[in-house]
């Protein structure tokens, strides 16, 4: 079972994210792999450059495995091996049309199990690295009504201003910081 924080993160937010991950020297790998990619430093300077979809890669802690998509739409296209690679799967929070903010989430497989066939649990540091990321965003988020979500300081100010914050999903409800 993945390691999941579901996330409600505006730009402000996300900058200060990216500043708390500067000095552990992660890297930037979209969902979807192109040819010849390169990846660059998650740093605040990169946000404009951020896909939707992204890993943050931990290259120190071993290799980022990619392999050919098989099946599906993204037939013949490249994709991270996100169970063998050292990687955190960071779906950015978005905004829809009527201006709503749509919940974001931060995953990461770190557990032995059957149903992605990892045979080895994630090396401690690596670990200790997304435990480091969850207690970050938790002391600084605040929780959510209903629970389950965090909300990134400056989201909670512009949710305060009016934004409406929504669960990800076709029917997703709307989220309020707590108090």
């Amino acid at each position: 079972m993945a390691e999941r924080l579901a996330l409600f993160l505006t730009a402000d937010d996300e900058r200060a994210f990216l500043r708390f991950l500067a000095p552990h020297g992660l890297e930037v790998y979209p969902r979807r792999v192109p040819e010849g990619w390169r990846p660059f430093p998650a740093r605040p300077e990169s946000l404009d450059r951020l896909p939707a979809e992204l890993y943050l890669a931990a290259p120190a802690l071993g290799p980022v495995l990619v392999d050919r998509v098989k099946r599906g739409p993204d037939r013949g296209s490249w994709r991270v091996d996100e169970v063998r690679s050292p990687v955190i799967f960071w779906e950015r929070s978005a905004r829809t049309e009527a201006g709503e903010l749509l919940a974001g989430q931060l995953w990461a497989e770190l557990d032995v199990t059957p149903e992605t066939g990892r045979r080895t649990a994630a090396p401690d540091r690596f670990r200790r690295l997304f435990g480091e990321m969850r207690d970050w965003l938790k002391r600084t988020c605040r929780r959510s009504e209903p629970l389950g979500y965090l909300v990134g300081p400056a989201a909670a100010r512009a949710h305060r201003e009016g934004l409406v914050l929504r669960e990800a999903g076709h029917r997703g409800g709307t989220v309020r910081p707590y108090r």
